[in-house]
């Protein structure tokens, strides 16, 4: 389809002149762009199909040039970008200086927060809503939030409606409910919803919201006067959305999130109503693409497109085997083998591949929802009991947790062990998914073991001696292809680095996966004149300060190459140790993360831009060796 509407739009108010039939036809023509981009690459999908009339009514009742919009998690941002004036460049959507997958307010003035972990929006929304009215007390700005169920259970949220009734009267939640985080919700607040959902006598309204009704004309709803007459009648047996009434918000809905007439007359209403709102809408993830509402969970990020018609396509096969899948094979082998092992994730089980640790030990599987905090306190309780925890969460996520690490975990020296997927850089998901501060915020805590594996044989060795630990460990690995060095390796052993290539001239020294190019590096210095020792660390902490500061001594020069933060990383702890010892570290050169947020991109792009592919370790060595090297 060649869209006809869309490419008219180059703002919101755009939308105006445009009749309620044009408005579904524009929802067509986003699906179908949509459907456009993932024949090109992976990225968010059936998220963003799910929310497009959602966005189109929230554009066509408010004007966000004033009005406050936060998406809460960010990935269901694609059709606001469409409606934003960004339909030009979408085609650069996920790519190195192109289209964030994610709000960014560098792009638009109608995104506000950049944000891609779940929960927030409520509080910030909160607060642009508060300070809107200390500071443009006669604007009658309206702030409103757009959150999931999967993201609503998060304890920030409620936090926030909590503190809600008390700030501010113009704010809007609107609770987008698919049933569906990425994989089905779960827990007591899905149960809850679900019985919204099967309970449309109740839809929470006051005397004044039912006035309001009668005055607005209806579009699609004709069962919608007869309820409202019945809801003084039917509310004191039924329990529909009291839980939100009795925080001070007045509860709409739920309603169905697919018909635009019908949400922007109940978006009209929020607007006229006193205090805060919470409207409750029901969409279906993947909407009107077959095979996406067929499996949500497939397309929520799906691989590129090779094929597609309405009712079937054929997805982009790959045949690389990444460090997630070795990790989730290492998890399900140890559960088969120590009935003590349990494992825990934050609404994450098909993002760390452990559909198969769930569907053969559902006793000791535990998806906790978007709850990484709780989470981590949980699995503390359980390491207190006997049991072995593994707590399976992207490292960037893991951050929400951080006081239960400290507290919880690392204070009372509890074996659990955390497994930090996207440790490092993770590609088009950008600044908010890189996992580049771990080493730095867990390497503070006293009783806290870190490795990172070098290659992917390492990975399970160093799961099984976590597990045998008697202590929290943390293991980290990247988002990338499961590289793997031939060679027969020496046990793992607390404390102590590899050494992979002896050399007498020069020491590279990496943490975690980027050993095979490190040896890619001394080879090529070997054909320069130049002999370089590689050494695979394997802990930051305990530091092998035994090995790593003899070899300080004894090369001419040492560089350092971590996909981490420099501050507080590897490079970090050896300059430290380097100096308490009373070591030179003149001749010490660090490749990590500088301090500055690393834009989205493929991560081999951005490995390139920071000097940490083959070419830009080399010509630091090189750099740093001066006139020893001699060029070819």
């Amino acid at each position: 389809m060649t869209p006809e509407i869309l490419p008219t739009i180059t703002q919101p108010s755009d939308m105006e002149k445009l009749s309620l039939p044009q408005l579904e036809r524009l929802a067509v023509e986003i699906r179908d762009v949509l459907c456009n981009l993932i024949a090109c690459r992976s990225a968010h999908f059936a998220s963003n199909l799910g929310v497009v009339e959602l966005c189109i009514a929230l554009h066509t009742t408010f004007d966000f040039r004033r009005d406050r919009l936060i998406w809460d998690t960010g990935h269901q941002i694609y059709p606001h970008k469409l409606l934003t004036g960004r339909y030009g460049q979408f085609h650069t959507m996920r790519t190195k200086g192109g289209l964030m997958g994610y709000p960014n307010p560098a792009e638009s003035e109608f995104d506000l927060f950049m944000t891609g972990h779940a929960g927030a929006s409520v509080s910030t929304a909160l607060g642009l809503a508060s300070g809107d009215d200390l500071l443009r007390p006669d604007e009658n700005r309206f702030s409103v939030a757009v959150i999931g169920d999967g993201a609503f259970p998060s304890g920030v949220v409620f936090e926030a409606l909590n503190n809600a009734r008390r700030q501010s009267d113009k704010m809007l939640v609107i609770l987008n409910d698919n049933r569906m985080s990425i994989c089905p919700r779960v827990g007591g607040m899905a149960d809850y919803l679900d019985r919204l959902r099967m309970n449309p006598m109740y839809t929470g309204f006051k005397d004044e919201i039912a006035k309001i009704l009668g005055r607005v004309p209806l579009f699609g709803d004709p069962t919608e006067r007869f309820l409202v007459q019945l809801k003084e009648a039917a509310k004191a047996g039924l329990s529909g959305g009291m839980m939100f009434e009795d925080m001070g918000f007045r509860y709409v809905g739920p309603i169905d999130g697919h018909n635009i007439g019908l949400l922007r007359k109940y978006l009209r209403m929020a607007q006229r109503g006193e205090g805060p709102v919470l409207l409750h809408v029901v969409t279906e993830k993947g909407h009107g693409f077959k095979p996406a509402e067929d499996d949500p969970v497939l397309f929520h990020a799906p691989p590129q497109f090779e094929k597609r018609d309405e009712r079937k396509v054929v997805l982009k096969k790959s045949t690389s085997r990444a460090f997630t899948h070795v990790a989730a094979e290492a998890i399900e082998s140890q559960m088969r083998t120590n009935p003590n092992v349990t494992v825990l994730t934050a609404a994450m089980c098909q993002g760390n591949k452990l559909e198969k640790v769930r569907d053969a030990f559902p006793e000791r599987f535990f998806d906790t929802g978007i709850c990484e905090a709780h989470t981590v306190a949980f699995a503390a309780g359980q390491a207190k009991v006997g049991l072995r925890p593994v707590v399976d969460i992207y490292s960037t996520f893991l951050q929400r947790a951080y006081d239960h690490i400290f507290q919880e975990v690392a204070l009372q020296n509890l074996p659990v062990t955390f497994m930090l997927d996207r440790g490092g850089l993770a590609g088009p998901d950008g600044p908010t998914h890189h996992g580049v501060f771990d080493l730095g915020y867990l390497r503070v805590f006293p009783n806290m073991v870190i490795m990172s594996p070098g290659d992917a044989l390492e990975l399970p060795a160093m799961l099984d001696f976590a597990l045998q630990h008697d202590g929290p460990c943390a293991i980290r690995y990247p988002k990338a292809t499961a590289v793997e060095i031939p060679r027969k390796f020496p046990a793992i052993e607390l404390g102590r680095s590899e050494v992979l290539r002896a050399g007498t001239d020069g020491c590279l020294i990496s943490y975690g996966p980027l050993a095979n190019r490190c040896l890619e590096v001394a080879n090529r210095l070997q054909n320069e004149g130049l002999d370089v020792a590689v050494i695979n660390a394997r802990f930051l902490k305990p530091f092998d300060t035994e090995t790593i500061l003899q070899t300080i001594r004894d090369c001419n020069f040492v560089v350092t190459v971590e996909e981490a933060a420099l501050a507080g990383g590897f490079g970090s702890a050896l300059l430290e140790a380097a100096a308490d010892a009373g070591i030179d570290t003149s001749r010490i050169r660090r490749l990590g993360i500088p301090d500055f947020y690393v834009e989205h991109g493929e991560r081999d792009e951005l490995l390139a831009d920071l000097s940490m592919d083959v070419e830009g370790i080399l010509r630091t060595c090189r750099e740093i060796a001066g006139n020893q090297v001699i060029h070819t």
